[in-house]
């Protein structure tokens, strides 16, 4: 029976690369993807471009490709990628760079139309996703960005056309791992299949998340040998069967559990999973653990795809200034809260009407569940006090590290591991476009 393999290469931006590397080498896989994009990162991709022309693509993607080009050529493995980010052609071109450099004839593919920046004036009067009170055009002096979710067609063209490489901005991640099953099948008109194909992807797409990454708890879910964690490996065959595994000597483990728990990943309703390729329906999933770290994925069916598509909309909020100090042993509780105190009054003294919001937190006591405190404070030996101002200015901001920052003179005392900085905040929202106001073509590049 005809089976493909694909290997989840990383899921994050800066995800780490040996994994991946491991797998091109081992795991006899026809498709390695790397998934590297979120909806920040994309709108930093695109400030980035907006600083030099010549960037704006993975900031990784360089050292990701120099290692795998060659590997990939050596084992006959695919690369797909959305590394692109906000510079597709420049990533492309990259890519071209480094397999001529590395003598290897490889033909890159550069799928473009998520980028609806050009156009975004169109869409002003679409309310905002997570702010529906609002409409797009109230943001329309910050806009940077503007990318669409977009399906695996064009990666699919790229297949089809004999693309080694291919490389997108901001499609959607399952569509990077759905496009290899449904070229190599011809499974584009069958949507149960086409929303198991969306699931296998969902499973993988995050990385070592489903094999054991983001599932290890000490003492309670124990995973091997988490230093050396595998990254996990989609096999799907023709009959629509799809088993989820890794390497066998990686660390990690593929369990019902481990999948389980990435199924309900950012999936929302699990009877109606949007993508723009088809609504996955896993309300009757299951799986079934067949063998040590492989499990069997059944019980999807799809549903016709959504007649709109997502839209993340990058712009310039504000600017954030922070400070933190540390305090260790006798009344380090209390000299963090005089902190906290100080640098506030001082705040609202100086720049109370610029201000937009401040927090604070003692690390140790408040940070994560506010509110809480520890039963008994006293057993504290050391905390970390932190206190962020945001303000739409940026000279504003330095200002108040300038005058609020200084604590290691100003008090209280025996404060240590100061830290300050202003960092500008690209926020993220999102509109819903007609799905047909999006048009994908590809480019092609030959070494």
């Amino acid at each position: 029976m005809e089976t493909i393999r694909i290997g989840a290469g990383a899921g994050m931006e800066t995800d780490r690369l040996q994994p991946a590397l491991d797998l091109i080498v081992k795991g006899n896989i026809d498709y390695i993807v790397f998934e590297c994009l979120a909806e920040r990162t994309i709108s930093l991709a695109q400030l980035r471009k907006l600083e030099d022309p010549s960037k704006g693509y993975n900031t990784m993607l360089e050292y990701r490709l120099e290692k795998a080009l060659p590997l990939a050529y050596q084992h006959n493995v695919k690369v797909i990628t959305n590394m692109g980010a906000a510079n597709v052609r420049a990533a492309a071109e990259l890519a071209v760079k480094i397999a001529a450099k590395h003598q290897l004839p490889l033909k890159v593919a550069a799928v473009y139309g998520d980028d609806i920046f050009s156009r975004i004036d169109k869409y002003y009067e679409c309310p905002l996703m997570e702010k529906p009170n609002l409409k797009l055009g109230d943001l329309k002096d910050y806009i940077v960005s503007a990318n669409a979710y977009i399906g695996y067609e064009g990666i699919y063209e790229a297949l089809e056309n004999g693309a080694d490489v291919v490389i997108t901005g901001r499609s959607t991640d399952t569509a990077l791992f759905m496009a290899p099953a449904i070229y190599r099948f011809g499974w584009r008109n069958s949507l149960d299949k086409t929303a198991t194909c969306a699931i296998a992807g969902h499973l993988i797409e995050c990385s070592a998340q489903v094999s054991g990454g983001y599932f290890a708890v000490p003492g309670k879910k124990e995973v091997p040998d988490l230093w050396n964690l595998g990254f996990p490996i989609a096999e799907i065959n023709e009959r629509g069967e799809v088993f989820i595994t890794k390497l066998e000597e990686a660390g990690g483990c593929v369990t019902t559990a481990t999948c389980k728990e990435q199924l309900l990943y950012e999936i929302h309703d699990p009877a109606n999973y949007l993508t723009p390729d088809v609504i996955a329906d896993c309300s009757k999933i299951s799986f079934e653990e067949i063998a040590k770290d492989r499990v069997k994925v059944t019980g999807v069916t799809g549903k016709p795809k959504p007649d709109t598509l997502k839209v993340s909309v990058g712009y310039l909020d504000s600017y954030i200034a922070t400070i933190e100090v540390s305090y260790g042993g006798w009344k380090c509780v209390e000299r963090a809260e005089l902190l906290v105190a100080s640098v506030k009054k001082r705040v609202e003294a100086m720049y109370g009407e610029s201000v937009q919001e401040l927090r604070s937190d003692i690390m140790g006591i408040n940070s994560l569940l506010p509110g809480r405190r520890p039963p008994c404070e006293q057993a504290l030996s050391e905390v970390r006090a932190r206190v962020s101002i945001r303000v739409k200015n940026k000279r504003i901001a330095e200002e108040i590290i300038y005058e609020c920052g200084s604590n290691v003179l100003n008090g209280p005392g025996g404060g240590g591991g100061r830290v300050e900085s202003v960092k500008r905040v690209v926020s993220v929202l999102s509109i819903l476009i007609p799905g047909e106001d999006v048009n994908i073509n590809v480019e092609y590049m030959e070494v």
